[in-house]
């Protein structure tokens, strides 16, 4: 016999011409996960897109120029004069436009209406994305094992989505009322539910982005505590957002423009001049700026806690994703305040918003990262 090397492999030869096998959770229906990711990554900048042109049409008071639900007909906008006419009859009979907008001409209407068609269009690309995907992958047998209904479920929330859009448009629509603008606690939830879409569609991405038995093996390390913690973060945070869609919804951020204080005085003054006492929580600009401000600095604190836990984690990145938390929420909270001192223009008040959905991102990634830790070996570095 010859001699071998201590470093040589058992088996010789026959060991390097044999392929690896992969576990049973890598084989079949494993290999789509690739293009399930860019998929949902489409989907991803979409709903971004979405929350975006949502913002802008809010701010420019665009939201209540379509006065009808037409989900399937109401794709085609108008093509004639007399078609553009019709819309602009139907707008004049609700009360934004005979308390706000009586000094309008067509050309004015056209422009808020095509703010609202935008928004409304981009809703029906990103179910026609959503279906041509999911059906597509369905019919190819691509799915990965126990994918079906995880991918099924931003569908749902997508048509849920719409009709809860109707359900807030609908609560502007109105006549004689003395009503100008959808009421925010709709507005509220509409905001919520497309963060919600776009944090299901961040976690499978992150998820899809590595293979199950690498999932499965890196869940054994688990750090409970940070977990633990950027999940409260994640929950905390999104009540913030809700409370931003109230002060977005009345202006709040524009009724108290100094800061640390708010009218010279730490609380609001008539802070509660609306009847019944509820109706303050939601509709007095004051008390809804107030309420957001104080949350935000919490938050501020909370998120601290959070990044003080999870910069000791023992993986790399894990530490550099809790520590992009906190940069984060840094930012976040300083573009909130040159938002209200400068009584929220568009520029800022968008920044602020989009803002929001990166840290939104970034605690979710914490958070994964916690459950499911990358290990680095000493070669990787």
């Amino acid at each position: 016999m010859s001699k071998r090397s201590i470093f040589e492999d058992v088996g010789g030869a026959k060991s390097e011409q044999a392929a690896p096998t992969p576990g049973l959770l890598d084989r079949g229906q494993d290999g789509a996960r690739k293009w399930i990711r860019i998929w949902l990554g489409v989907l991803f900048v979409l709903v971004v897109a979405m929350i975006a042109v949502g913002g802008l049409t809010r701010l420019t008071d665009s939201g209540l120029s379509i006065t009808e639900w037409r989900p399937i007909t109401g794709a085609i906008p108008p093509l004639s004069e007399a078609d553009w006419q019709a819309e602009f009859e139907k707008y004049k009979q609700i009360d934004q436009w005979a308390i706000h907008n009586k000094w309008m001409e067509l050309s004015d209407f056209k422009e808020i209406y095509w703010w609202e068609w935008g928004h409304r269009q981009l809703g029906r690309v990103i179910g026609l994305v959503w279906a041509l995907g999911f059906f597509g992958f369905l019919v190819a047998r691509k799915i990965p094992t126990g994918w079906t209904g995880r991918l099924m479920i931003p569908g749902v929330l997508g048509g849920l989505q719409g009709a809860v859009g109707w359900w807030m448009v609908h609560s502007g629509v109105t006549q004689g009322e003395g009503v100008t603008t959808v009421a925010s606690y709709r507005l509220a939830v509409h905001l919520g539910l497309a963060f919600a879409i776009l944090g299901l569609l961040a976690w499978y991405m992150l998820a899809l982005g590595r293979s199950e038995q690498d999932l499965m093996q890196a869940r054994r390390a688990k750090e409970a505590k940070p977990f633990s913690l950027s999940t409260g973060l994640m929950h905390f945070t999104l009540l913030q957002i809700l409370l931003g869609a109230l002060v977005a919804g009345i202006d709040a951020g524009r009724s108290y423009t100094g800061w640390p204080l708010m009218g010279g005085q730490i609380f609001p003054p008539q802070a509660f001049a609306l009847e019944p006492i509820l109706r303050n929580f939601y509709e007095n600009p004051g008390l809804v700026q107030f309420i957001h401000r104080v949350s935000g600095y919490l938050l501020f604190v909370f998120t601290v806690v959070v990044w003080l836990k999870g910069r000791a984690s023992a993986h790399a990145h894990t530490r550099f994703a809790f520590n992009a938390v906190m940069a984060g929420v840094t930012i976040q909270m300083l573009l909130g305040i040159i938002t209200v001192i400068q009584a929220a223009p568009w520029q800022t008040a968008i920044a602020h918003q989009l803002v929001a959905v990166v840290v939104w991102v970034l605690i979710l990634r914490a958070r994964f990262l916690s459950a499911y830790p990358v290990s680095i070996s000493i070669k990787d570095h």
